[in-house]
């Protein structure tokens, strides 16, 4: 099961993500935007057995990162990926600046619903505390820079045994 990545990466639907969390956080920098997703994408795996981007985390020193997504924002960053430059700017300090409204007409009420709690709970969080906070046992089962399992991840969560279940039987 460690190779076991049963979902999809939504390129678009990451664009989105990304617009909509960095509109209603209070602190919408690359760390900020990357750790909500994280932990949106724990609280939707818990309650509907998948991600909201479909993405890949990996283990990088200050936390999980959503790898397709962190892509899409260094892209960004860079001037790299200009249909996605019409959407939103990452600023030198690393903030992210939406350029329009989320489209959430991609997003399912179950996507919301997770990324506003996970807003809520890490929006305005300290970045310190954020990475501590990411520093949790998936991330501790994975080598630096290197995937995280699904399972791993997975094992996080109160209904462990029933998402992996679930996980394998797709």
């Amino acid at each position: 099961m460690n190779h076991l990545h049963p979902f999809t990466f939504d390129e678009e639907k990451a664009v989105e993500v990304i617009l909509y969390i960095a509109r209603r956080a209070q602190i919408s920098d690359l760390i900020h935007i990357s750790k909500i997703l994280y932990f949106a994408d724990k609280e939707h795996l818990k309650h509907y057995g998948r991600f909201i981007c479909g993405d890949y985390y990996v283990a990088m020193k200050n936390g999980p990162v959503p790898s397709g997504t962190y892509d899409i924002m260094k892209a960004v960053k860079a001037g790299r990926h200009g249909s996605y430059g019409t959407a939103f700017m990452v600023y030198e300090d690393f903030r992210v600046r939406p350029l329009r409204d989320a489209n959430i007409d991609l997003m399912s009420e179950s996507d919301v619903e997770a990324l506003d709690q996970a807003i809520k709970a890490y929006g305005s969080m300290s970045i310190g505390n954020l990475i501590d906070a990411g520093h949790d046992a998936a991330w501790h089962d994975a080598d630096e820079n290197s995937m995280m399992s699904i399972e791993s991840i997975a094992k996080t969560l109160e209904n462990a045994d029933e998402i992996i279940d679930y996980l394998r039987s797709q």
